[in-house]
């Protein structure tokens, strides 16, 4: 039986959240990416507990792109970006009405653009909605501003002012696909989700002698 995701390779694993068969390969790169894996999954937590080589190699490629994008972040920024990539890789857009295709790095750049656009628009006082030039971007824009208006809704311009520097550094690692693979249109996203993927299967640290009214760093480090 041939996989049904590559259409190549042999498939000898049963997937239990596809229901079917894969190739390893796909079932090795396309994990928590393209694939939702079930907790259960024999696969995943044969992974997660015994990682391969390249897939440590890929975690550390990852890290220093992460680093690259958040570079001189304040506290503020980097739970920003933390909210807006959370927000992209947990986005599910109606597949209808792009085509079939899953959301590309330049949906995203043209979303950031401009929210970015807006948001520094306000800070000079001006109310003014900047527009996605495309219709997939203008959709993701629509549906992320108001989570970053409710987030900001106490702050006021000095949020606006952190959002617009989170939005143009997310935007300008979309449009070059921010090192990744410049062949591949979701480069940026996938790389969003293995980052998200990893923070979340980080265990908790000890807060040690943290305040328990400190806000935590959600600075992203896989």
């Amino acid at each position: 039986m041939v996989c049904r995701l590559c259409g190549q390779r042999r498939a000898r694993r049963a997937c239990p959240a596809l229901g079917h068969e894969i190739c390893a390969v796909c079932c090795g790169t396309k994990r928590q990416v393209e694939i939702q894996c079930p907790s259960d999954c024999a696969y995943l937590a044969t992974a997660r507990e015994h990682p391969a080589a390249t897939a440590v190699r890929q975690q550390q490629r990852d890290l220093e792109l992460a680093m690259q994008v958040v570079r001189d972040f304040n506290q503020r920024q980097s739970q920003v970006f933390f909210l807006v990539t959370t927000f992209i890789v947990q986005y599910r857009p109606d597949l209808h009405t792009l085509g079939g295709q899953s959301l590309i790095d330049e949906d995203v750049a043209e979303a950031a653009a401009a929210l970015a656009a807006t948001f520094e628009t306000a800070t000079r006082g001006v109310i003014y909605e900047h527009h996605a030039a495309s219709a997939a971007g203008a959709r993701l824009a629509a549906a992320l501003k108001p989570v970053l208006t409710e987030a900001g809704q106490h702050d006021g311009t000095p949020f606006q002012r952190d959002a617009a520097v989170v939005l143009r550094r997310l935007e300008e690692a979309a449009r070059r696909g921010d090192g990744v693979n410049r062949d591949n249109p979701r480069a940026l996203v996938e790389l969003l989700s293995r980052i998200i993927r990893q923070t979340a299967e980080t265990p908790d640290q000890p807060n040690g002698d943290k305040s328990q009214n400190e806000e935590p760093s959600r600075l992203i480090v896989p």
